[in-house]
């Protein structure tokens, strides 16, 4: 039986007001104070490391079920990662998540370093991988509308990926050609250099398909996960949360962002959109 190790990143600044979700504030055009949009975040961030958890809990039983029925299957540790920074930020993240704990998990805590996005994104996954990890699925803290599916199958497919002998990635844009998933396995020959810190105006989506492409390495696609920013992003993951939590009713692996739907009914928070005046002239194919 050989053992191996496997990694959730979920890269995250503390929920400071004036320094998280700033384009959501009244100051950016939004209608949130600075105090509001971090607490948002904050219950997002809550919301998603558990959606994470709940995912990694259910590879981790399913791996461990297999071993029971096949002694001679791999073993497979599953652990959560929280990357921010700088150093000094650290203590605030844990005890952000102190404040209502205790998880699920184990939080492995770390700081990432580097002078562009690009740098602290591949700090953060060279730490973990020196540390004997095969494979890193990474998100971010602002998308509480993840499909709990995409975290197991991005691992399954890493999985698959490397039992072929070609290390893979995986990959669910946002909603602005962006990322709000990516995954890849130790041995992947891929950076992230060039992808978010881009002078030239290519979408990071964009990026990563060219070095793909230019390095034939196989990839997984899944359907795009909208991050919150602006105020619009804000009103699309509220109607896109009210009806996971209906659909939840009869589908029970669908994961409800309780926290963050729950403070937006405090908030009063109303979707809404402009009156439709658009006619359709379906009257000549009626007729």
């Amino acid at each position: 039986m050989t053992e191996r190790k496997q990694a959730l990143l979920l890269f995250s600044k503390p929920p400071i007001p004036g320094m998280v979700k700033t384009r959501l504030t009244q100051a950016r055009g939004g209608f949130m104070t600075e105090e509001q949009a971090a607490e948002f975040f904050k219950l997002s961030l809550y919301d998603v490391s558990e959606l994470a958890m709940h995912a990694l809990i259910e590879l981790q039983r399913d791996n461990d079920a297999l071993v029971a029925e096949d002694p001679e299957a791999d073993k497979i540790a599953y652990d959560f990662f929280l990357s921010t920074t700088p150093a000094d930020n650290l203590s605030l993240m844990q005890e952000t998540f102190d404040t209502i704990g205790p998880w699920p998990m184990d939080i492995h805590y770390m700081t990432d370093s580097g002078a562009t996005f690009d740098d602290h994104f591949d700090d953060a996954i060279a730490q973990i991988f020196d540390q004997g990890y095969e494979h890193i699925v990474a998100i971010s803290g602002d998308i509480p509308t993840l499909p709990k599916s995409h975290l197991k199958q991005a691992f399954q497919w890493l999985d698959y990926f490397h039992a072929t002998g070609k290390p893979g990635f995986v990959v669910a844009p946002c909603q602005e050609c962006g990322t709000s998933l990516i995954g890849l396995s130790h041995d992947t020959p891929l950076d992230n250099q060039g992808i978010y810190y881009n002078m030239d105006g290519i979408p990071a989506l964009d990026g990563y398909m060219t070095k793909i492409q230019e390095k034939d390495i196989p990839v997984a696609y899944f359907s795009p996960v909208a991050d919150i920013d602006e105020t619009t992003d804000l009103a699309h993951a509220i109607s896109c949360m009210k009806a996971i939590r209906k659909a939840a009713e009869f589908q029970s692996d669908l994961f409800i962002p309780r926290r963050v739907l729950t403070w937006c009914d405090l908030m009063g928070i109303q979707v809404s959109t402009p009156p439709n005046e658009e006619h359709d002239p379906r009257q000549y194919i009626d007729r």
